[in-house]
């Protein structure tokens, strides 16, 4: 009896260590399953190049200049004119320009470890693909990435110099140059280097537009959503003269727009206010709300949005736009 009730045990724990083993397995599966679809979903954009398609291919994007350097250490002259600068400004000068052979073979790098990438998985079974098959594309990428940051960092002090001509008081340097940096990453992205100019000036006409862009659309903000009892003084003041509205229109639309910020959360109408300047004080800056409700900017930048997109549809299920026109 002993010996039995030993076997049946052993067969016990024998079960349980199969069912713990399939259990892993079928864990593994599943993750693989998974990894599988997000390999397979992420998307790889590059610059096509004819060079991609030659038998030296690689040796073309692997073999650097004569006259690179690495590290990108600064010289002299970029560490004197460090001097006196904020520590993030002064930060920029530690890495030095790229010559133009170097800038060439990093964006020639770039492209080809994502034209490599995107050919060799488009090869792979989607549902047999291995985790080795699948970890070998992943680490070109993250290479691709390594040079990517190696021509955006350079490229830096492109963006403050440029950010330094927008100024303005509804435009703060340093969100412009956070703004910027963004626009160049974007430009990295989209150069064409086989056509061998240089990456600064497709980089300045960029980053330039951006500018612009974002200065069109803040004075249409601006314009658009004025919500307080001072600045709709002033504005019917401004268009009294040339008659474009009267003051039931305007008493209109000032109910009109208390009610769009009605209808947002108070964070959200809280925000615009001040971003805007619609309680008559100068227009704050995403820094300094962030600072002052405890958030970063970047989350402050967030909630605009979506509140501006509000507003913009409420304005649009309301026909101001229309209602608007027919008064001219």
């Amino acid at each position: 009896m002993i010996a039995l009730g030993r076997q049946v045990a052993r067969g016990t724990r024998s079960r349980a260590a199969v069912k713990r083993t399939a259990r892993r397995v079928e864990q593994r599966r599943a993750a693989l399953r998974a990894k599988r679809e997000q390999f397979f979903a992420r998307v790889i954009d590059y610059i096509p190049c004819r060079q991609f398609l030659k038998k030296d291919a690689e040796s073309l994007a692997t073999t650097p200049p004569a006259d690179a350097v690495v590290p990108l250490d600064r010289d002299d002259a970029d560490r004197a004119a460090a001097k006196g600068l904020s520590p993030y400004l002064a930060s920029l000068y530690q890495t030095r320009l790229l010559t133009k052979s170097e800038e060439q073979y990093y964006f020639r790098r770039m492209n080809w470890l994502k034209f490599r990438a995107a050919t060799v998985r488009g090869r792979l079974d989607r549902k047999r693909a291995s985790l080795r098959q699948m970890e070998e594309v992943e680490g070109w990428l993250a290479e691709a990435e390594t040079v990517k940051s190696i021509i955006i960092t350079s490229n830096l002090r492109l963006v403050v110099s440029i950010a330094k001509k927008f100024v303005d008081p509804s435009n703060a340097f340093e969100e412009l140059v956070s703004d910027g940096n963004v626009a160049l990453m974007r430009a990295v992205e989209k150069f064409n280097f086989a056509l061998g100019n240089r990456f600064s000036t497709y980089a300045t006409y960029a980053i330039q537009r951006h500018f612009f862009r974002m200065s069109h659309k803040g004075r249409q903000q601006r314009n658009r959503f004025v919500t307080s009892d001072e600045a709709l003084k002033d504005r019917a003041a401004d268009t009294a003269a040339t008659e474009y509205r009267s003051a039931e229109q305007i008493g209109m639309l000032q109910e009109l727009f208390k009610g769009f910020l009605g209808d947002l959360e108070p964070r959200e109408r809280q925000i615009v206010v001040a971003r805007f300047g619609f309680d008559g004080k100068p227009p704050r800056t995403f820094r300094e709300l962030g600072s002052a409700m405890g958030v970063c900017k970047e989350r402050i930048r967030q909630i605009q949005t979506r509140a501006i997109d509000k507003l913009r549809d409420m304005a649009a299920e309301a026909k101001l736009e229309q209602t608007v026109d027919n008064w001219l």
